[in-house]
């Protein structure tokens, strides 16, 4: 049994979660054969986060994580936030979500956004621990680069030229929402 179950259907999310923590044995929701659907019920990160933990530690008794990620933009006031992977409808994909998201910035100035990750890490005692990460940017205009997922292609880091697509992954991981989340884990996990 891995160390870690990364209570997640996502695929792209688990391969970078794998990338940030080298040192642990990490399990997927696909890897336990669990293809239950998790509603995200909650009006928050944290709570979506507790929501998938709660549920796989239920059912496994492992040490278990899960994370929750939203795309906050205040000129829309706060939107997508906790609704960043079904913004354009519950069907929703990536290019719809982010053909929405340009669409309803049209003409905006003030294109100022941040990613926020919440962890909710589940330890093999049932303490529920949480962990967050933020990284400060802007909307691009358009979609720019290949790489990465989700709303990545018009994402901008605050003090970057490049979108986080057309970021290596490490490039990326050094300084994204996610990457800070779980370094506030890491610590946790490993106090010095």
């Amino acid at each position: 049994m891995a160390d870690l179950i990364f209570a997640s259907h996502n695929d792209n999310k688990s391969r970078e979660i794998r990338q940030l923590l080298p040192d642990y044995q990490i399990a997927s929701l696909k890897d336990l054969g669990f293809t239950e659907d998790i509603p995200e019920t909650g009006n928050s990160l944290d709570v979506n986060a507790a929501i998938k933990a709660e549920r796989i530690f239920k059912e496994y008794q492992k040490p278990v994580f899960a994370d929750d990620t939203g795309l906050i933009v205040p000129a829309l006031d706060g939107a997508p936030g906790v609704f960043s992977a079904r913004y354009a409808g519950p069907e929703a994909n990536a290019q719809a979500n982010m053909a929405k998201l340009l669409r309803e910035l049209e003409g905006e100035e003030n294109r100022y956004a941040y990613f926020e990750t919440v962890i909710c890490y589940i330890d093999a005692q049932g303490e529920k621990h949480f962990f967050s990460g933020k990284v400060k940017g802007r909307i691009l205009e358009q979609q720019q680069g290949e790489q990465g997922f989700g709303y990545d292609p018009v994402f901008c880091a605050e003090g970057e030229s490049l979108s986080f697509a057309e970021m290596s992954p490490a490039a990326k991981n050094a300084i994204s929402h996610r990457g800070r989340a779980l370094e506030a884990f890491i610590r946790f996990l490993q106090p010095s």
